[in-house]
């Protein structure tokens, strides 16, 4: 994430494990996504280089979906507080103030991320860049309300919102 900016020129002209390994990162822990999506290149613009991310999730298969979903931590979670997070993660969970939780707050995030994740299977995702700590909490609480295909797809949005905030701050047109 510190790295200076990459252009999309340095990206086109990259081989596909070269743009799987600079890119990765932009989809926790699951570099499948930009690596499939090099097929796509060249890209004329950040916006067709998400579009092409995002047209690999749509293709993928379910259970490498699930895989994805599950590759991220939960919110204010055990690697939040082990420090085990991604740079990626960890920055955009302190942006919204995750690292800084009252008790009340932690006790809160741990019993809706355990009712979320025995209900769904998987973390609950949000961009988290987008949101503040009350409207994190009060969107976990109203999307347990969702069926589990709901959850699925708000989940793969989220991600989508999250990759294109991701490639955005390393990429530039």
């Amino acid at each position: 994430m510190s790295a200076p900016p990459l252009t999309l020129a340095d990206l086109n002209r990259m081989n596909r494990t070269g743009f799987a390994t600079t890119l990765g990162f932009a989809f926790e822990l699951s570099p499948w996504v930009v690596k499939r999506a090099y097929d796509a290149a060249p890209f004329d613009s950040v916006e067709a280089l998400h579009a092409a991310t995002m047209a690999v999730l749509d293709a993928a298969p379910e259970d490498e979906r699930l895989a994805l979903i599950r590759a991220h931590p939960e919110l204010a979670g055990k690697a939040a507080i082990a420090k085990t997070l991604t740079a990626e993660s960890n920055a955009e969970q302190a942006s919204a103030g995750l690292d800084r939780l009252t008790p009340e707050e932690f006790e809160r995030f741990h019993v809706l991320n355990a009712a979320y994740r025995q209900r769904f299977g998987f973390p609950f995702i949000i961009a988290v860049r987008l949101n503040d700590k009350t409207a994190i909490l009060a969107a976990m609480q109203a999307r347990l309300e969702n069926d589990q295909a709901a959850e699925v797809a708000e989940a793969i949005r989220q991600i989508g919102l999250i990759s294109k905030l991701r490639l955005q701050d390393a990429v530039t047109g």
